[in-house]
């Protein structure tokens, strides 16, 4: 069955919480551990439904913004999801504490009650209301975003049609793209300095509510990190700052001699080459064949993969006028469906969506029998199946680039490279505007600028006086949607680097390991996958400094000037 055939229902209110509150009524009157495990799969049967309809919705919604009927559902999922959780954190609880705890532990999995442990710190029936208006400010958000209609170059784009112009190999065509761009944030800097200031207001309230000090631990909890906290992912920040950002400097000062410049200017900083950035040699329809090819090469389980996702027309993939910003990956449970959503703008971009999100795609895909806690790890080992899978494609990166194959992986291991300080900069910001949720929209911006200039000390915005307001962490949908969660893509990144690593030296047994980790899914948590993988743990402290001398190596002995 294909995608448009897909049948969204809205559920029924009333008869969804009746039927949770009688798996909790049953649940408290179970009478074995045979009779608990029955409740618990009917439980997650249900679970999994809802969560296939409130997902076709957002798909929907995301593929165009405009449509009237799914922005009217997305406001009915962001009224009844709360309310949701709190039935299903009735039911959690009581699982949680059943006499048959021990057995259950044994058939369901020790990481299965630490994940409801976590999930039970966070969430209580006096902070529904609070939840209710979380949603809506982060669907505000994506709307205002999506809302942007630039003038350029003849005709208006949305922002991610813009990175074909900022990545323009013309320093003037760039230049005067990241002015639209930043003028666009400019003009609308009332509406996003009200929207992110209500939004930690109202996550301070929650977590207050719930007796936490401040919004830091309950977003950890949140994204279920149950094997690490926050001083180790300062410790994480503090290897960057110490291996990554020198290495970094030097690139982007490689970079700017190669474009001649005697420095970088923020404009610059996306393009590489005075030829231009490689581009992929071919449209949609061009690439996604050669994705098959790729993936039918690589193994016959990738193969069997990208075969039912293009089959059922599981990739929307087109830049649309209306369509939200930006790429994910998600899940349709009722469907054991991985569905990819992505803005092809003619950027090398479009290549690496189709390893990045098929990273993501394919280890649900081989993990989607699992129960719904286990579908999917949590999100920074999620990433490391995305960011692996790019590293692991190399051999077929011909197809999309050709004859600027090496020029692409040379951007590609640099971008990566590049993309570490901007990383921890994010979350640096983060735990400081949420450990001081008093600081004015304007003190805050200031705070980004401090922290920017820490892990991107050469950042310089020339001539975009608008950026030095501090607004460009506005075009990160992650501090709205998604808290907390960007250093995963670090995390990830640097756990990418040894799978590069490891397939160069032995590219069989990479992927023997590659795919032994996506078959785990979500069954263990992230440090117990990483060592699953074979790989080192990025909070350990030499981790980094392992692998900067094999990335200098590489880099070294690649001329990027013929480019």
């Amino acid at each position: 069955m294909t995608f448009e055939n897909y049948q969204y229902t809205r559920p029924n209110v009333d008869n969804t919480k009746k039927q949770l509150s009688n798996l909790v009524t049953r649940l408290i009157e179970a009478n074995s551990s045979k009779e608990t495990l029955e409740i618990f799969n009917e439980y997650n049967k249900l679970r999994e439904h809802l969560e296939t309809m409130s997902t076709l919705v957002e798909i929907r919604a995301t593929i165009d913004t405009t449509d009237k009927f799914y922005e009217g559902e997305r406001e009915f999922w962001d009224e009844f999801t709360p309310e949701l959780s709190s039935l299903q954190s009735k039911f959690d609880k009581e699982i949680y504490n059943s006499k048959f705890k021990s057995e259950l532990e044994k058939e369901i999995g020790e990481h299965y009650f630490n994940l409801i442990e976590a999930t039970l710190k966070v969430f209580s029936d006096e902070i529904i209301d609070d939840l209710k208006e979380e949603n809506k400010l982060s669907s505000e958000y994506t709307k205002l975003t999506s809302s942007a209609k630039i003038p350029f170059d003849g005709g208006e784009h949305n922002l991610s049609a813009m990175a074909k112009y900022t990545q323009d190999a013309n320093r003037e065509v760039r230049l005067a793209a990241a002015k639209a761009v930043a003028k666009f944030f400019k003009d609308n800097l009332e509406q996003y300095d009200s929207i992110y200031d209500r939004m930690i207001k109202v996550r301070t309230r929650i977590a207050k509510k719930l007796g936490f000090e401040n919004f830091v631990e309950v977003a950890y909890l949140r994204l279920r990190r149950t094997d690490y906290n926050a001083k180790d992912v300062a410790n994480y920040r503090k290897q960057i700052f110490e291996e990554i950002v020198p290495l970094v400097e030097k690139i982007k000062k490689d970079q700017a001699k190669r474009l001649g410049l005697e420095s970088l200017s923020f404009h610059d900083e996306s393009v590489n080459f005075k030829s231009g950035n490689p581009t992929p040699k071919g449209d949609r329809p061009y690439l996604v064949n050669a994705a098959k090819t790729m993936y039918k090469e690589l193994s016959p389980e990738t193969d069997e993969f990208f075969t039912f996702m293009t089959e059922n027309n599981l990739l929307d993939l087109d830049t649309k006028p209306g369509k939200a910003g930006g790429g994910y990956c998600t899940f349709l449970a009722d469907y054991k469906a991985p569905f990819i959503f992505a803005n092809f703008n003619g950027t090398p971009h479009d290549a690496e969506v189709l390893t990045h999100e098929a990273g993501h795609a394919f280890q649900v895909y081989e993990s989607r029998n699992y129960m719904p806690d286990y579908v999917w790890p949590t999100y920074e080992a999620c990433e490391i199946h995305s960011m692996s899978m790019e590293y692991l494609t190399w051999p077929w990166m011909d197809l999309f680039f050709k004859e600027d194959t090496e020029k692409f992986k040379y951007y590609h291991l640099t971008g990566s490279l590049k993309f570490l300080p901007y990383g921890v900069t994010v979350d640096e910001f983060q735990h400081i505007v949420y450990e001081n949720p008093e600081l004015t929209p304007l003190e805050r911006r200031k705070k980004w600028l401090e922290v920017e200039k820490k892990y991107l000390p050469s950042r310089y915005y020339e001539d975009i006086p608008e950026l030095d307001e501090g607004l460009f962490f506005y075009r990160q949908g992650h501090l709205f949607g998604a808290p907390f969660y960007y250093i995963d893509y670090t995390l990830a990144q640097v756990c990418a680097f040894q799978f590069w690593k490891k397939a160069n030296d032995n590219r069989e047994k990479a992927w023997e390991e590659y795919l032994h980790l996506c078959r785990l899914g979500g069954t263990k948590p992230f440090t117990e996958l990483v060592k699953e993988a074979n790989l080192e743990n990025p909070f350990e402290s030499g981790t980094i400094a392992h692998i900067v001398p094999e990335l200098k190596k590489y880099i070294d002995s690649v001329d990027a000037s013929k480019f």
